[in-house]
């Protein structure tokens, strides 16, 4: 059933970004509309997709408090979401799963839809050190192993037409690309795009679970228990390796070092099919196109410009047509067999 926004929905039909409505105010009188009152303490906390709030209390715990991009995902999107996370806690996986007010997860307030969360904290990993990096692995493994129990029905997949044939026609049919620029950075997106379809053809055919979807440094927090993993926002159906190329960076033989690290942790719990190293820098490549298209598409709300002033420049896409090339002769080179 899909939740019941009262008030006028925030479509922008004002003049202003939906998400200009959202202020501090509201945001407290959200919180309260579902028995959590606030104590008037708010910190906006780093999210451009959603808007994020860490709330004090005045009785317990401060909470942080997701309010969703309007019509991003539908509701029954958003609820697979909750679903799986509160799959992965039950599992004992260390995950932060929305909280059950009023007998449910996602509620609506303003016109907005948002949800709650428990605060937790936590610091960056050490991705340098080798046992950092094999305990990741190992609760990926297990993320992966409940992902694997069934499959997503309202989320989308990761797949060469939604990260990289849809962005290209988003991009292109928007006229984003300056036009002295447009012959050269589709010639090199098509090119990337059929080293994609390569890549994806080696590789064969690859089993796609439930995954995190964004798993990078960013949303693993580590706290003296280990880490704890956050923002499954972009969950959606892929190939397991999805999960672990993010975590790798430096030159060739650095990345084959943490592959393996990461995979003596992961294939403790789940075997790792090799034929997906295949895929770590078509991946790269979907995710490049991808997150230019995302600004793209999210450049009428003043965050973006605001956070993002270099997006849009001639210099911008000029890097783009150079980051390409190098992604298309990537692709060409064998993949990262861990020693």
């Amino acid at each position: 059933m899909d939740i019941q926004l009262d008030n006028q929905p925030p479509d922008g039909r004002d003049g202003g970004h939906p998400f200009s409505r959202l202020d501090p105010q509201m945001v407290l009188e959200a919180v309260d509309s579902v028995g959590l009152r606030g104590d008037g303490r708010l910190l906006a906390l780093n999210s451009y997709e959603n808007r994020v709030y860490r709330v004090g209390r005045e009785e317990g715990q401060p909470v942080v408090v997701k309010f969703y991009r309007p019509e991003r995902w539908s509701d029954a999107a958003i609820l697979e979401d909750h679903a799986f996370v509160q799959e992965l806690a039950d599992a004992e996986v260390p995950v932060v799963p929305a909280r059950m007010l009023e007998g449910r997860t996602l509620h609506g307030f303003g016109g907005f839809r948002f949800a709650v969360f428990p605060s937790r904290g936590g610091r960056a990993p050490e991705l340098s050190d080798p046992s950092t990096l094999e305990w990741i692995g190992r609760f990926i493994g297990r993320i992966h192993a409940v992902g694997a129990v069934r499959a997503f029905t309202q989320r989308p997949a990761l797949n060469l037409d939604t990260f990289g044939r849809e962005p290209r026609a988003f991009l292109i049919g928007h006229g984003f690309i300056p036009p002295e620029l447009l012959t050269a950075y589709t010639s090199v997106l098509d090119q990337a795009l059929d080293g994609v379809a390569r890549c994806f053809e080696r590789a064969g055919s690859i089993e796609h679970i439930r995954l995190h979807g964004d798993c990078h440094a960013g949303n693993v927090l580590w706290t003296g228990d280990g880490p704890h993993f956050v923002d499954f926002d972009d969950s959606r159906m892929g190939p397991a390796v999805q999960d672990l190329w993010m975590l790798l960076s430096g030159d060739r033989p650095e990345m084959v070092r943490q592959l393996g690290d990461v995979l003596a942790g992961y294939e403790d719990f789940r075997e790792f099919d090799p034929r997906q190293l295949y895929l770590v820098e078509a991946l790269r490549t979907l995710r490049l196109i991808h997150y230019s298209a995302w600004l793209a598409m999210r450049w009428d709300d003043p965050a973006f410009p605001a956070a993002f002033p270099w997006f849009n420049t001639q210099r911008y896409w000029q890097d783009r047509i150079l980051e390409l090339r190098e992604q298309v002769a990537l692709m060409d080179e064998p993949p990262l067999w861990p020693v």
